[in-house]
């Protein structure tokens, strides 16, 4: 008899991408280019300890998309109500713009959840391999639970790629604060001892290389376009021999397990 799936289950496109490699360099996208609103950027900077402490904001991150995504049910519920929780005490003020921020103000639940979501898809699609228009669709479809689950109105989330796009295109306001120069510095240079910065650049110059044209202009990013090629040639390249020689994730081999019933591989 087979166990919980959790809220997606092994059909899901979730479950395909949420397993590759790739997604870290998505990750470090969606970092970039939420902290370009000022809004966002100024309920981190004010309610985190990003700059002291980045690699646990990257587990935290990491650890709800694993329990959302391979968890069971309850652990997945557990998750959101973890951000939830949260998300009650932040609020303040951005002193760049002025204007007043909230952890569940719907307008930055969406900028970060869709942030989120293109920079997955983007970073699946450019260093693991091809993904169809309908599993794209399915995969923001997918998605659109989880952002309701942490309080995003329900019919807020993009449902298809199409509306993910028009969204993202028409958002304003986007700007370049001092608290996002911080981000950026910490995010391409975060405490590591020396030896492990060359591996470093590789997901973070990968992410860069997928900034969309705006943000790497707004940052000051010097970019040469037809570097693109080499850098997608050569961290395709290392994802997939990653898939090929590292262990199945832990999250995704329990889930198989808590599924199937039984030990998988």
């Amino acid at each position: 008899m087979s166990g919980d799936a959790g809220i997606f289950g092994p059909d899901s496109v979730a479950w395909r991408i949420h397993a590759d490699p790739a997604m870290l360099v998505g990750g470090l996208r969606a970092l970039l280019v939420q902290g370009l609103e000022p809004r966002a950027m100024a309920a981190v900077d004010q309610h985190s300890k990003f700059r002291e402490d980045p690699w646990g904001r990257l587990e935290r991150t990491t650890n709800f998309v694993l329990a959302t995504t391979y968890g069971d049910t309850a652990a997945a519920e557990a998750a959101a109500a973890r951000v939830r929780k949260v998300h009650e005490h932040i609020h303040g003020v951005d002193p760049v713009t002025g204007a007043p921020y909230a952890g569940s103000d719907p307008d930055l639940l969406l900028w970060i959840h869709a942030v989120e979501v293109d920079s997955f898809l983007l970073a699946y699609r450019t260093y693991a391999g091809r993904l169809s228009s309908a599993d794209g669709d399915r995969y923001v479809a997918e998605m659109a639970r989880v952002a309701e689950m942490v309080e995003l109105p329900p019919g807020r989330a993009p449902k298809t790629e199409g509306e993910l796009r028009d969204y993202l295109r028409s958002v304003r306001g986007l700007r370049l604060t001092p608290a996002a120069v911080d981000g950026l510095r910490v995010v391409l240079f975060p405490p590591m001892e020396l030896k492990y910065r060359p591996l470093w650049a590789i997901p973070t110059t990968a992410a860069v290389a997928i900034l969309p044209g705006y943000a790497r202009r707004l940052y000051r990013i010097p970019w040469f376009p037809p570097a693109a090629l080499p850098v997608r040639t050569a961290v395709f390249a290392l994802s997939r021999v990653l898939n090929l020689v590292t262990p199945t994730p832990p999250a995704l081999r329990h889930a198989r397990e808590r599924v199937h019933g039984r030990a998988a591989a």
